[in-house]
């Protein structure tokens, strides 16, 4: 058996030991995890603002749009799974929510960084990585980043996976792998990668394009009905 294929049956192998997570899954823990960084103030997370998080337009890839009822069901399925707590705290009116992480796979704060980053813009350079994490822990080299893939790598299950170098590249990309998907160890790989960005980038703007009609829509509607209103007292 070849390296390519052993890589690929081991990944399998070890995908099918954890809990997978889906899109919607990743989205909702990679939030708590970025927020409790960045605005530790407004953390744990209420629902709404969790929401807010998840459909964010910048910094994220791809961009989501889900809804609170989406959400709340996401919530509970990671509760049950002890990646999620909800907590009560005295005087609040709504519950609010915090990931665990950190205990679950048994991450500090600069791989717990790292780790975040995959999973709020899928696969990247440790280069890229570094550049974008700064406010959730400063590295101060390349090496410490990639130090942080290495040891997420060397998890068992792993939790993240290097690709080969795109042709014309001089950097490895990395990837997250909680989903469980297992990524071909060939340069045709890479070319698909390009495709697929492409296709999310197309895919985000219908559905920005469909969100501000929906919007369009909503605004109508209001106004008809305050029109009617008005005419109540004509």
């Amino acid at each position: 058996m070849n390296d390519d294929v052993s890589n690929s049956v081991s990944l399998e192998q070890t995908a099918s030991e954890q809990f997978l997570l889906d899109a919607g899954e990743i989205r909702v823990l990679a939030v708590l995890a970025e927020k409790e960084a960045l605005t530790p103030d407004s953390y744990p997370m209420s629902l709404n603002a969790l929401t807010n998080g998840c459909n964010q337009l910048t910094s994220r890839d791809p961009v989501m749009s889900l809804s609170e009822l989406d959400v709340q069901a996401i919530l509970q399925r990671l509760m049950d799974e002890k990646y999620v707590a909800e907590v009560n705290q005295a005087g609040a009116r709504v519950s609010k929510y915090q990931h665990r992480l950190r205990m679950k796979w048994s991450l500090e704060q600069d791989k717990l960084a790292v780790l975040t980053i995959l999973m709020l813009r899928g696969i990247q350079t440790a280069g890229e990585i570094r550049t974008r994490s700064g406010r959730l822990h400063e590295f101060s080299s390349i090496a410490d980043v990639e130090a942080g893939l290495q040891f997420l790598m060397d998890k068992y299950p792993p939790l993240v996976a290097r690709l080969p170098r795109a042709p014309g590249t001089k950097e490895a990309r990395y990837a997250p792998l909680l989903s469980g998907e297992v990524f071909s160890e060939s340069s045709e790989a890479s070319a698909l990668t390009g495709t697929s960005t492409h296709v999310s980038r197309q895919d985000r703007m219908t559905q920005l394009e469909e969100e501000v009609s929906a919007l369009r829509q909503q605004v109508t509607a209001l106004s008809e009905q305050f029109q009617k209103f008005q005419k109540q007292f004509e």
